[in-house]
């Protein structure tokens, strides 16, 4: 949900976002990777209850998805048209990751103005990219884009 954030703030104040850091990014992942995979019958509950409780890979608790997250999450679409960014962007994506697929990245990178965009897949990363071989590509990446702050 970061990624998909920090995607709405730098074209809603482009001045107060210097470069964009994105870890398994996942824009419109409400209607991408979840309303589209959901069967009729989650969808259903959704719209009817409100809310749906799923199982989660992450946590003992269920993960719940409501109607208001997926309603909010269409009005706030980014990768339907080109997005109007451009200050660097480093997209970091395991290709192990089960949750958002790696291709996620790629199709930002498209969508992005900019010209100065990096992507770095990590094929044996996961979506959590913690281990300390992730952590240090990713403290690489934040050098790379302070760089970019200080000139």
């Amino acid at each position: 949900m970061g990624g998909w954030l920090v995607l709405l703030t730098a074209k809603e104040r482009p001045k107060r976002v210097g470069g964009i850091l994105g870890i398994a990014s996942a824009p419109d992942f409400t209607e991408d990777l979840m309303w589209s995979q959901f069967d009729d019958e989650t969808k259903q509950k959704i719209m009817t209850d409100g809310q749906c409780m799923l199982a989660s890979e992450y946590d003992e608790s269920p993960y719940i998805v409501t109607r208001d997250l997926i309603e909010d999450g269409r009005q706030h679409l980014v990768l339907r048209n080109k997005l109007e960014i451009e200050i660097p962007f480093h997209l970091i994506h395991g290709m192990a990751d089960e949750d958002v697929p790696y291709q996620l990245s790629l199709k930002l990178a498209e969508h992005v103005d900019s010209q100065n965009v990096r992507v770095n897949i990590i094929k044996s990363g996961d979506h959590r990219l913690s281990r300390e071989q992730d952590l240090v590509e990713i403290l690489r990446a934040v050098e790379s884009l302070t760089g970019y702050l200080t000139k």
